[in-house]
């Protein structure tokens, strides 16, 4: 599924936000780079739903860098007055740049002291919104090569064990037979504990937990975006054994049923 929105449950609500390819020469590190950008009025907000990829963000935000860990719920951010961000979301390949243990930082963001990344990026965020480069870029696209290029300043050699956790994200995330542990391993002919072993040092979060996160994804999705489809016949198509199975995994994961989030979706 190439949706741009997909993991955000309330398209409609978002603020302005553009999503870009990562540049060749940093594609093993970055999935994409996303930027929102908002400007609220004074005495309201913005409530941001998301389901976020089972993967860690590098987030350039105004007052600092951080890096936030493997989500394993839905979550939302409160959006207030003016401001905006710049995030990496990362492969696997690259977390071990910023941490050894990515699983002790589920649902959690730490600060990151990256001044030269920090001061790049934000300056192309603070430049003239209409001043494009000579090839016609934005601040945006500004921020992003000043992004992706601090990121290839690093150097960064990596490992076939490495780029085998990319191709194993990349796998779970974008086939839908895959709906076990055994899919996976066999379809990256390694054994389910070595895959086991790297979703746990490049990651955080265990393989299974990340087809689930695919398959609730993809039934969010579906359920916003299609409107009148059968319900049971979309949990079946994703490989739940049934729509209580699905309206479990829903209600586990983000507090609600499928046909509740239907409903709110339609309303937003």
């Amino acid at each position: 599924m190439t949706d741009s929105f997909r993991g955000i449950l309330y398209p409609a609500r978002l603020p302005t936000f553009h999503r870009f390819p990562a540049p060749a020469a940093v594609a093993d590190l970055v999935q994409w780079f996303w930027i929102p950008e908002w400007d609220i009025e004074p005495g309201r907000s913005s409530r941001q739903h998301v389901i976020a990829y089972p993967t860690s963000n590098l987030v350039v935000e105004p007052a600092d860098v951080v890096f936030s860990g493997p989500a394993t719920r839905a979550s939302y951010r409160d959006l207030t007055g003016k401001g905006w961000a710049v995030g990496a979301l990362l492969r696997p390949a690259a977390v071990p740049l910023f941490t050894n243990a990515p699983g002790t930082l589920r649902d959690a963001e730490v600060a990151m002291e990256l001044g030269e990344l920090h001061a790049s990026v934000s300056a192309a965020m603070n430049s003239p919104r209409g001043e494009a480069t000579h090839d016609g870029g934005t601040h945006r696209e500004r921020a992003v090569e000043a992004f992706a290029d601090w990121l290839a300043s690093l150097d960064v050699v990596l490992s076939e064990e490495a780029l085998l956790a990319n191709r194993m994200m990349d796998i779970i995330a974008s086939e839908p037979e895959v709906v076990l542990l055994e899919d996976a391993a066999s379809r990256l002919a390694v054994s389910p504990r070595t895959l086991q072993r790297i979703a746990k040092k490049y990651v955080g979060l265990s393989p299974s937990a990340l087809i689930r996160r695919r398959r609730l994804q993809d039934a969010a999705e579906r359920a916003r975006s299609e409107p009148t489809a059968d319900l049971a016949a979309i949990a079946v198509e994703l490989g739940y054994a049934d729509h209580a199975h699905l309206t479990n995994d829903f209600r586990k994961y983000l507090g609600f049923t499928p046909s509740t989030y239907r409903r709110s979706a339609a309303e937003s």
